[in-house]
């Protein structure tokens, strides 16, 4: 009885030293999303709009979130990562740079940054600049280095 009661201390015990398991994100499923329905959510540089964020029948994992990027402004410093992205102009004028080829982008354009390309982008007109922005995660996305 005693031992019972001990071993069931030791593992609750040892299971609260014991790193949590990552919580499975939902499957993203067919849908529509109202953009008069969307929260901007400020950011030091313009606003975020979350979309989606989660696995379907074909990838690891699908990101969808819209970047309002005030003007002069960049999202973050230019950088790489192993999944891929797809970015769709709205409004506005962005510059895009991606492995040291520098380009503008205006409304309607979209731009394709592949596995580990340097990229980044700014705001080089006198308005917001609006875009979406979709990251993709297969079996074949490489692991981070």
């Amino acid at each position: 009885m005693k031992n019972t009661a001990f071993c069931a201390f030791l593992l609750l015990a040892l299971g609260s030293a014991l790193p949590a398991a990552e919580v499975a994100k939902p499957t993203v499923k067919s849908t529509v999303i109202d953009w008069s329905k969307l929260e901007a959510k400020p950011t030091k540089t313009g606003a975020r709009r979350e979309l989606f964020d989660g696995p379907t029948t074909t990838f690891n994992n699908l990101e969808g979130h819209v970047t309002t990027l005030n003007p002069g402004e960049v999202p973050h410093a230019a950088h790489r990562h192993p999944d891929e992205e797809m970015i769709l102009i709205k409004d506005g004028t962005l510059e895009v740079t991606i492995n040291g080829e520098t380009k503008r982008a205006g409304a309607g354009s979209i731009f394709f940054y592949a596995s580990n390309d340097l990229h980044g982008m700014k705001n080089v007109g006198d308005t917001v600049a609006t875009y979406f922005v979709f990251r993709f995660v297969t079996a074949k996305t490489p692991a981070k280095s």
